[in-house]
């Protein structure tokens, strides 16, 4: 498969630091940044691979030449003026799907695993998301169970009251029948059309009218993406190069997990919670999980929810609280890798009751089966991660798996989190 990396941009933030160099040439412990990726790139089996430039391209080209010193071939395309960051893609050819990489983003993903995600779809377009730190002003993708993108709201657009912390990252993977569907005129490109120049925007006019079509997918993963466009994100991708978490978190890799109980351990504890009102971030839980999210773990929510086989909550509603967790996370800074609940009660009698979902499964805690799911999902090594929980069946569901089992009282979330680390570092 080949990549395509957009490597063009002028990185006018981030120059006052490097002002006479261009972005991807921006050094990170002494290497390049858009070296790292290809390397990493390489290490993947992708080594077919073309760069789109235009500011300094000289530059760039001069550094890479043909990609032979890197174990790759480097084929470029100069715009000799700005055709959008998608004009490009119209000149170059493409017979087959290919990944589409933002070079602006310092990145370390497992393309594999999302390229086989992508063709398991059989989508024509899937975008690479994650959580991160500000979604209240990045742009949200909305999408169902099934990972089919039915919204893609800019940080212009409103948005719902609560959302899913879910942001697209700049990474694709793109079938060449995405570009012909979007009717643009090849021929139009880069020519003069009432006093400008006619540009291409991905977003805009390619990704996002294939939203709720059946042929555009989100690929959600915790793995390594930040944009270092700023001199302070400069540095904190610095930081993480040094402390080894940038590789660490690519899924091809073991990961370290803490996981999380939500009722009385996230959240309030009210009961059964029903009503999307009562739901209340509990003291320094957006600390706590800022601190795992710093730490190279995961922070992962695992929480029983009778409430659904009961009847008492549907899953749409349950959905809205979740959103809730994640808007008010989000708004302080923090984020979740994941969230897996249970849905199921093994006591029949309630009114209202849904009699598939009244089983004796193996999800409900204390059984581990929402740990074991994550663990398989996203390569976790259980035995380095922990259950952190308010209940004695959280500790037994963590223990059941392999991990290191923590019981808190209700409000200990931090505390429990700075042990962890201490003993990590």
């Amino acid at each position: 498969m080949k990549v395509v990396l957009m490597a063009g941009g002028r990185g006018t933030r981030i120059s006052e630091l490097f002002p006479d160099v261009p972005k991807p040439l921006i050094p990170i412990q002494n290497m390049p940044v858009l070296e790292r990726e290809i390397i990493s790139l390489r290490e993947q089996g992708f080594t077919e691979i073309i760069l789109t430039v235009g500011y300094m391209a000289d530059k760039i080209k001069d550094y890479f030449g043909d990609g032979s010193r890197l174990g790759v071939k480097i084929n470029y395309f100069v715009e000799d003026k700005p055709l959008g960051n998608a004009g490009a893609l119209f000149f170059l050819d493409l017979k087959e799907d290919f990944l589409l990489l933002n070079a602006d983003a310092v990145f370390d993903v497992d393309f594999n695993r999302m390229v086989k995600c992508h063709r398991q779809k059989g989508a024509l377009v899937t975008l690479f998301t994650h959580p991160n730190s500000h979604p209240y002003d990045s742009g949200l993708i909305i999408a169902d169970k099934s990972g089919e993108v039915k919204q893609w709201l800019t940080k212009e657009e409103s948005r719902p009251k609560y959302y899913k912390n879910r942001v697209n990252a700049g990474l694709h993977v793109i079938s060449p029948k995405a570009l012909e569907m979007s009717g643009i005129d090849k021929s139009s490109i880069g020519k003069e059309k009432d006093g400008k120049i006619v540009k291409v925007d991905l977003d805009r006019q390619i990704l996002k009218p294939l939203c709720s079509t059946g042929k555009i997918f989100c690929y959600d993963s915790p793995e390594y993406v930040k944009d270092m466009g700023t001199p302070d994100r400069y540095y904190s991708v610095c930081e993480d190069f040094k402390k080894g978490v940038v590789s660490a978190k690519n899924l091809s890799n073991k990961q370290k997990a803490i996981f999380l109980d939500r009722d009385g351990t996230i959240n309030k504890y009210v009961g059964f919670l029903r009503n999307i009102d009562e739901f209340e971030l509990l003291p320094e839980v957006s600390e706590a999980i800022r601190m795992i999210n710093t730490s190279g773990y995961l922070a992962i929510v695992v929480t029983n929810q009778p409430v659904i086989a009961r009847g008492e909550v549907t899953f749409e509603e349950l959905d809205n609280i979740h959103c809730k967790m994640e808007t008010l996370l989000g708004k302080d800074g923090a984020y979740i890798d994941g969230l897996y609940f249970c849905p199921h009660h093994p006591h029949k009698g309630y009114e209202g009751e849904i009699p598939e979902l009244k089983i004796d499964c193996d999800c409900r805690k204390p059984k581990p089966g929402m740990l074991l799911k994550a663990a398989e999902e996203l390569n976790i090594d259980l035995n380095a991660s922990y259950m952190i929980g308010d209940s004695d069946s959280d500790v037994q569901a963590g223990e059941a798996a392999g991990c290191t089992g923590i019981k808190i009282n209700e409000g200990g979330l931090l505390d429990a989190v700075k042990g962890v680390l201490h003993d990590y570092n």
